[in-house]
């Protein structure tokens, strides 16, 4: 059944506000507390990677009480509303942190956070994966709500961009004060609008199986092991570039006040191709399109190599290709996940969205911490010097547009390689959707599937 406009609208909302929060964090995060709080580069790579280890325990704790929670109001809404204050107070003070504020700040909060993204994105997720059991439908589904985060994302970008066009109001802590108060403004609104008009699914079995045997069934699951892994590899180059965005254009191309205007070109070329990789998707299947996002971006990102001092306008080419093959990122792993949860509800008998959405949390989670501290670790050994006023030589600014440029673009092809063979194409599915019918109707025992 296909979905009206205005749900899959409701339910891409609460996106907004996340990519708000998530997007600076990535960004000027990193930058910020290590050139304007002081927290050093190898301290400040190692908080983020600790935060997301804890997460190792916190994910799959919150998978597995989330398929089991069964209220009045659903199993999903209660934790996408429980996890909302949380989020909203660890961003303000992540965000518009106290004078002389450094590196416990930095942890207390960026630990807090985690725990609530987990808590509010585990059931989001899930609950989007629910809406459809239609393998085209998915990708529309995960289709508009990428459209919105990449909203939220330009959001982040947009709102600064006027103060500083306007005001003159520009600089990472500026930059952070306003996305911090305008996310606190936002999120409210936006997750009311969607627990109040996005329904619940109500074909689910309860989960019953331990965590163990979950956990078992999960690794047995081996189109999801190639999914979970191409998109951990992919999410690493991803998040190798994230953070370097900001000291790339700062250190290298000498114009940090202009770089909200070339993250506003990029969002805005990946807003403008996600419709573009959906309907690709339908047309040689989703596997081969996300093949086709990741072989893009990188031939794209060496090009970043040799640009220079003054070199700004230079990077515009590069960053519409990089960001019109990103926009296929994240529609299309996303209902190829929604596909293999499928599988498992054949081989276990039950719809445990919230563990595999648990995992997949977390994986995305550790890959964005593996890959900022691989960014700023390697920043570290080559003697890279942070913060304002300071000088590098052209062997640190080399290592710096390598590390930018051409290391990530190793990784896109890695995950090329993985996801080569995965095998559930449209024809499998509608074969595993064909005997799921079955199974509910005829209440029998899982079905054996290879």
């Amino acid at each position: 059944m296909k979905l009206k406009r205005s749900t899959l609208f409701y339910y891409g909302l609460t996106e907004v506000p996340i990519n708000i929060a998530l997007f600076p964090i990535l960004v000027f995060i990193p930058k910020f507390y290590t050139g304007e709080m002081g927290v050093p580069l190898i301290l400040a790579a190692n908080i983020i990677l600790l935060v997301r280890i804890f997460d190792v325990i916190t994910d799959p704790i919150f998978g597995y009480i989330n398929d089991r929670t069964n209220t009045r109001w659903g199993r999903r809404r209660p934790w996408i509303a429980l996890a909302t204050p949380l989020m909203m107070i660890s961003i303000y003070m992540l965000f518009l942190p106290p004078e002389g504020s450094g590196a416990a700040h930095l942890f207390m909060w960026m630990m807090l956070l985690s725990i609530a993204t987990t808590m509010l994105i585990i059931p989001y997720y899930a609950w989007g994966a629910e809406l459809s059991s239609d393998y085209n439908e998915r990708s529309r589904i995960t289709g508009w709500r990428s459209m919105l985060g990449v909203v939220g994302s330009l959001s982040a970008q947009l709102i600064p961009a006027v103060a500083l066009l306007f005001f003159g109001f520009g600089g990472s802590a500026n930059v952070l004060y306003i996305v911090g108060i305008a996310m606190v403004i936002i999120m409210p609104i936006c997750v009311f609008l969607t627990v109040t008009n996005v329904p619940e699914s109500k074909e689910h079995v309860q989960s019953t199986i331990s965590p163990i045997k979950g956990f078992k069934l999960m690794l047995e699951n081996a189109p999801f092991k190639r999914l979970i892994l191409a998109f951990m590899v992919g999410g690493i180059a991803i998040s190798i570039t994230t953070p370097l965005y900001l000291f790339f254009i700062t250190y290298v191309l000498k114009a940090e006040a202009m770089a909200i205007y070339m993250l506003t070109f990029f969002y805005l070329t990946n807003f403008a191709a996600v419709p573009f990789w959906v309907w690709l998707s339908k047309k040689i299947g989703k596997h081969k399109a996300y093949i086709g996002s990741f072989t893009m971006i990188a031939l794209a990102h060496p090009f970043y190599l040799f640009l220079g001092e003054g070199d700004f306008w230079w990077m515009l080419p590069i960053t519409i290709v990089t960001g019109f093959s990103a926009g296929g990122f994240a529609a299309l792993p996303n209902s190829m996940k929604a596909d293999v949860i499928d599988l498992d509800t054949l081989k276990s008998g039950e719809n445990r969205s919230g563990l595999f959405f648990s995992s997949w949390s977390f994986t995305s989670k550790m890959t964005g911490s593996v890959g900022t501290w691989i960014a700023l670790t390697a920043l570290a050994w080559i003697g890279f010097n942070t913060g304002p006023d300071v000088y590098n030589n052209s062997s640190q600014l080399f290592g710096l547009k390598f590390l930018f440029s051409t290391l990530p673009s190793i990784f896109f092809l890695l995950a090329v390689a993985i996801i080569w063979k995965y095998p559930i194409t449209e024809e499998m599915h509608s074969k595993i959707q064909v005997q799921l019918k079955e199974q509910r109707m005829n209440n029998k025992q899982p079905i054996p599937i290879e």
